[in-house]
């Protein structure tokens, strides 16, 4: 009973996401007239062509990509040299400084965008790469996440590696950042996601159409002022935009594994 529950369940989620991956290849005039069809076989790129040809879906997928690429590395980098510094180095204020972050992630990013608007506006940044990139860089979350996984990680591999000669810097690259590789993975799924699918602050601070994202070029083609909606190449575009997601998952999927260290060193 408890595996055809499952299976129930993976059926009613996955069913959506097959739909409308059918339909993506199905003509706008079959898609509502035979809406009874469960597997459409009169299938066509026509939506797909057209998607790249009037919506310019290169240039707005180019966008996203540049973005949640390069917030993901970065979100990454600076997550892990500041989750090592609060893990492993004794500083002043160190448990207030933490305490601050863990706050931040208390405050809802709705009431953030103004305030950084008018930071973008002043530092003239507004509908550039930067002003996409910039706020996303630094979360605490991620600052969190990698610091509880640096405190679980033993501390004698990293004092062999002193004995050995090794500086912090060195020690944290060669020793602790290739033993946290799943926590890593784990935030870049997270933010690479988050980056992608991010559609407010795009909004805000992009006003050409050179700079637009995807979830932003694919909300004001839904929302232009047409006779009749394109269903079809709205459907074409969705199914472009989850397969970068599930891309990135399937890569860093491998990774999520917990006791990486289980029977690595002997008490």
């Amino acid at each position: 009973m408890g595996y055809f529950t499952l299976v129930l369940i993976a059926i009613s989620m996955l069913y959506p996401f097959f739909a409308m991956v059918n339909l993506s290849f199905v003509d706008n005039s079959e898609i509502f007239s035979n809406a009874n069809k469960i597997f459409h076989t009169n299938l066509t790129l026509d939506n797909y062509k057209n998607v790249f040809t009037e919506l310019h879906l290169s240039l707005y997928f180019f966008n996203s990509l540049v973005v949640a690429l390069i917030t993901t590395i970065g979100q990454v980098i600076f997550a892990s040299l500041a989750g090592y510094a609060f893990a492993r180095m004794n500083f002043k204020h160190r448990d207030t400084l933490f305490l601050i972050i863990l706050i931040t992630m208390l405050i809802p990013p709705q009431v953030n965008i103004i305030p950084l608007f008018f930071l973008m506006r002043e530092m003239h940044l507004i509908d550039t790469y930067q002003a996409l990139i910039l706020p996303a860089l630094f979360g605490g979350f991620g600052v969190f996440l990698m610091r509880q996984y640096f405190l679980g990680l033993p501390k004698d591999l990293e004092e062999s590696a002193k004995i050995d000669g090794c500086n912090l810097f060195q020690t944290f690259f060669k020793i602790a950042l290739p033993l946290a590789l799943p926590a890593a993975a784990t935030l870049a799924i997270f933010t690479f996601v988050t980056a992608w699918n991010s559609f407010m602050w795009p909004l805000i601070v992009t006003n050409s159409e050179s700079m637009r994202t995807l979830p932003v070029a694919l909300a004001i083609y839904k929302g232009s002022f047409r006779e009749i909606t394109l269903w079809g190449e709205l459907l074409a575009c969705s199914v472009i935009c989850t397969i970068p997601v599930i891309a990135v998952f399937l890569i860093g999927k491998k990774y999520f594994i917990s006791d990486i260290l289980q029977g690595g060193v002997k008490e």
